[in-house]
């Protein structure tokens, strides 16, 4: 069994010509899975977080030779993840005439018809209740509750205070549990 190759050592490796190819493989390798589901839970569709996961690492390899490494790599990629999961949203919201909180789009009713999930009753409420959050709260909750991403990380991503987000998990977390006592 390989060793994963470390973040320090993506980075060497990418500023060298000659290995740049193949350390951006390794990032790719060690990163896209979890930046493939970061990404699903904010879009829902499959093809769609294809297409954000794909934009987004076109991109990291345009600006990984300018990352300042005043972050965590991980952080760095979560950020243009969620920001480019964001732009997407916003495009798709401005192409469509009616908002994307609509029954026609929420996650549960894409979800309840996704091949890709398997539709147990219980993850179809989460889902809906996740659905039903305010966008920032629905944000933090992903990454906290999937991602268990920390809170310094969390804030080095969506740029927002500690407080503030330990906060928008905490009234998520309420909303969530009232939704699913709820019938």
């Amino acid at each position: 069994m390989e060793t994963p190759i470390s973040d320090e050592q993506i980075l060497a490796d990418f500023s060298n010509p000659a290995t740049k190819e193949k350390a951006f493989s390794h990032l790719v390798d060690k990163y896209q899975q979890k930046l493939y589901w970061h990404v699903r839970r904010m879009v829902v569709d499959h093809e769609d977080a294809n297409d954000v996961v794909q934009n987004m690492f076109i991109k990291v390899w345009n600006n990984l030779g300018k990352f300042r490494q005043n972050s965590k790599l991980y952080t760095w990629l979560y950020r243009i993840a969620t920001n480019e999961s964001l732009t997407f949203i916003q495009k798709r919201k401005r192409r469509q005439s009616t908002p994307l909180e609509t029954e026609d789009y929420s996650i549960s009713n894409q979800l309840a018809g996704d091949p890709y999930f398997d539709g147990e009753a219980a993850q179809i409420k989460l889902q809906a209740a996740i659905d039903s959050l305010p966008p920032k709260q629905r944000q933090v909750f992903l990454l906290r509750y999937y991602e268990e991403m920390k809170y310094d990380d969390m804030s080095e991503v969506l740029e927002t205070s500690v407080g503030a987000l330990k906060a928008s998990y905490h009234h998520a977390v309420k909303k969530i549990t009232k939704y699913m006592k709820d019938d």
